[in-house]
């Protein structure tokens, strides 16, 4: 088959290859040099959050249950003659998979050989099997991991938080669906989503490592055939800026109360979402990270732990955006209090530019040394070519980003009208 082949160069950081092949699969390969490993991704844009879609086929959107991308990648590993992991087992790979809010992605790594991996993967995923039998048995192993995850006090508060920030949007509903949600999952609907969204159009394969580019593509040429353009759409319903709630609580048997705190960002897409997310993580190490005064002060306060306070960046080319702390407290609602005061005082006096060049050069930093990591790099190609980017985007604007920008990205993004809570109090609390 015929391919396309360009260049992504990341300069000091290496590059490597995206081929067009003719089925449709863009095929993203990094040959780094003296490494043993090898790691590969075949994966698609298609994740929790994508319940409402059309194609050619459908005419209108049509709705299908929430869960069922969790649902099909579980499906997938068992065909019609034995499991998968079986397959690769006698290669000495390690094979996983996984399911996010907008990706679901099969992969392995070795330190072996990888071209018999990389043709099982290519075959299992491409070969999918459901009967009303399997279906039927499947439906009560996740229904046992939805309730499972539903007695994790952490996972609740996490989630308790996406549904006070968000009002309509499907981040709400757990990745696995809820044990309603998916009884009505059935063969026929897990085929439709399948033959939409495991579309080579709609997927990328990923390897990087000890590899060799030719000897990947002859491997496609033999595995693929061209897929059809089916013109799928994907829709999601209106969410307004604001939040839907400023506080929400749930009880668990914890030793300290746990806390999440969001606050809501504008939606962005593409290189525009990169860059502000790349500000907002800066930002946040800079307000509450453990760089900052207030971390400080929280800490020498016993109103957090350090050991367990996180920052994350919550964000995807969907419609979602916002910031996250999360840890335990022994009044959570102080803490919030202290960085919503924070937030408001900075807006005044203005952020700290030593502090920011600080952090810039260590997340810069931390990303020159995440890029010798041959599992993170393949990982990177893959989340940044699903969403029209390349894997050295992020190095790239962290070594030209200025303190003009993230002043702009703090004036725009960190609104506290827009802060949200959740808290997990203790059982006998109330």
């Amino acid at each position: 088959m015929s391919v396309e082949r360009e260049v992504i160069d990341g300069g000091t950081f290496g590059s490597y290859s995206v081929c067009h092949h003719s089925s449709g699969l863009d095929v993203l390969v990094w040959k780094m040099d003296g490494f043993t490993t090898t790691n590969a991704v075949f994966g698609t844009k298609y994740g929790s959050v994508n319940t409402r879609f059309r194609t050619v086929d459908t005419g209108e959107f049509i709705d299908v249950p929430d869960g069922i991308a969790h649902y099909l990648e579980h499906k997938l590993f068992e065909n019609e003659d034995s499991d998968v992991f079986s397959l690769f087992a006698p290669t000495g790979a390690s094979a996983n998979a996984f399911t996010t809010f907008n990706v679901t992605a099969y992969t392995f790594g070795t330190s072996g050989d990888w071209e018999k991996p990389l043709e099982i993967l290519l075959d299992f995923v491409r070969k999918p099997y459901f009967t009303d039998e399997n279906v039927q048995k499947e439906r009560g192993i996740i229904a046992q991991e939805i309730k499972m995850s539903q007695d994790s006090p952490d996972r609740a508060c996490y989630f308790n938080l996406l549904r006070a920030l968000y009002h309509y949007h499907p981040v709400r509903i757990d990745i696995a669906g809820t044990v309603e949600s998916i009884q009505e999952i059935t063969p026929e609907l897990l085929y439709k989503c399948y033959n939409t969204f495991y579309n080579l159009r709609n997927m990328v394969l990923c390897i990087a490592g000890n590899v060799d580019e030719q000897k990947v593509i002859e491997i496609c040429d033999k595995m693929l055939t061209p897929a059809p353009d089916i013109k799928l759409e994907t829709a999601y319903p209106d969410e307004p800026a604001d939040v839907a709630q400023k506080r929400i609580t749930a009880c668990y048997e914890v030793a300290n109360p746990l806390f999440a705190i969001g606050i809501k960002f504008p939606p962005f897409k593409g290189m525009q979402l990169l860059r502000y997310e790349i500000c907002a993580g800066i930002l946040m190490r800079m307000i509450i990270g453990d760089m900052s005064p207030l971390f400080k002060e929280l800490l020498e306060e016993g109103l957090i732990n350090s050991s367990n306070f996180g920052l994350e960046i919550f964000n995807d080319d969907c419609g979602v955006f916002a910031c996250i702390c999360r840890g335990d407290s022994k009044d959570p609602d102080k803490v919030l209090e202290k960085y919503i005061a924070r937030i408001d005082e900075l807006k005044r006096t203005g952020l700290d530019e030593k502090l920011f060049e600080r952090v810039r050069k260590l997340k810069y930093g931390l990303e020159v040394r995440s890029l010798s990591y041959v599992d993170y790099c393949v990982e990177n190609m893959f989340y940044n070519h699903i969403s029209g980017l390349t894997a050295f985007d992020t190095g790239r604007i962290l070594s030209e980003l200025t303190f003009k920008e993230v002043e702009d990205a703090f004036a725009l993004l960190f609104d506290t009208s827009k802060a949200a809570i959740s808290i997990i109090e203790k059982e006998n609390a109330r």
